[in-house]
């Protein structure tokens, strides 16, 4: 049977904390809680399950953290949760069968992530496998006869143990000021990265959030480095963000450049220009946008595929 450090990051986690733990600390051979700043009970919740609770100075760097969660484990393997997080009963009994028979061979545990579309989160996807079980210490091995060279890809597991997501409120502000935060310092931005930020302004930002990352995504589109993937998620966000500002001949020129790109089409796109058709009661126009977007993928939110059908719905007995 394998041993197991589950590592937390938390800040202010009174609500769902003991929720979580109560869920999964049975299986862990110690729980180590990091502690970014609490001025709640957080702490003294953490302390009915461990003594291994640590103060981290937060950074912004939610990598950071968990770098120095992992740090003080010492079992064999490394379960990474968040406090809204918890396992049922039959995902709890997955769980003790996996630590039971895990074979040594194996670097990561992937489990199926749940819940995410009951709110309103980046993701679009309710169940997607994650990697959350890590070995702490991995073994290099030499591979093939000849020409021989150390394997670097990691042995991973797709379990069935699925985690319900339960948060009790939403993180977009907090995360938007995290990727603010990035540019503001000079950091780059992954093409991951770069999609998760453009995916949270569509889906939870708000009209400050969005006039805060028009530099960011002008400069993305100059950056010939850039996919054209990056560059339609950065058309998306500027289309978005300059039709909340009322600058028509901009919202335009992005939305125009979207239209431009060799891909299957847009669907944000198609509903930002229905929109703006809708505003100023051209209704004949915004239907063919509407079926339009209904007619592309949604590159960034899948719920605009449901926002059309509304919005078309809605004009049903409007003249044309």
């Amino acid at each position: 049977m394998i041993t197991i450090s589950l590592c937390m990051i938390v800040k202010n986690e009174e609500k769902v904390l003991a929720r979580c733990l109560d869920s999964i600390a049975d299986l862990m051979d110690e729980i180590i809680i990091v502690d970014t700043g609490s001025t709640d009970s957080t702490k003294e919740i953490a302390r009915r399950y461990t003594d291994k609770i640590y103060d981290f100075e937060w950074n912004g760097s939610f990598a950071d953290a968990r770098n120095y969660s992992f740090s003080k484990a010492s079992a064999q393997y490394i379960y990474c949760a968040d406090a809204d997080e918890i396992i049922d009963r039959e995902n709890h009994e997955r769980f003790a069968l996996l630590k039971k028979g895990l074979l040594p061979e194996i670097d990561i545990v992937q489990m199926y992530y749940c819940n995410q579309m009951e709110f309103n989160t980046i993701y679009n996807y309710d169940k997607e496998l994650r990697p959350k079980l890590y070995k702490r210490v991995r073994t290099f091995t030499w591979r093939n006869p000849i020409h021989e060279a150390v394997a670097l890809q990691p042995v991973i597991y797709d379990s069935e143990i699925e985690i319900i997501h339960k948060p009790t409120g939403f993180h977009a502000s907090r995360d938007l000021q995290a990727f603010e935060k990035m540019y503001a310092d000079g950091l780059y931005l992954d093409a991951r990265l770069h999609t998760l930020y453009a995916k949270e302004l569509l889906i939870a930002g708000d009209k400050t959030n969005l006039l805060r990352a028009i530099p960011f995504f002008e400069n993305s589109v100059k950056d010939e480095t850039r996919s054209t993937d990056s560059c339609l998620e950065a058309y998306c966000v500027l289309a978005r963000a300059y039709h909340s500002k009322g600058d028509v001949s901009n919202f335009f020129k992005y939305a125009l450049r979207a239209v431009t790109l060799e891909v299957e089409g847009c669907a944000e796109i198609c509903l930002e220009l229905a929109t703006y058709f809708h505003g100023i009661r051209d209704f004949y126009e915004e239907k063919i946008w509407l079926n339009a977007a209904l007619n592309y993928p949604c590159i960034l939110n899948l719920e605009t595929t449901k926002i059309a059908e509304k919005m078309l719905d809605a004009l049903d007995g409007k003249p044309e």
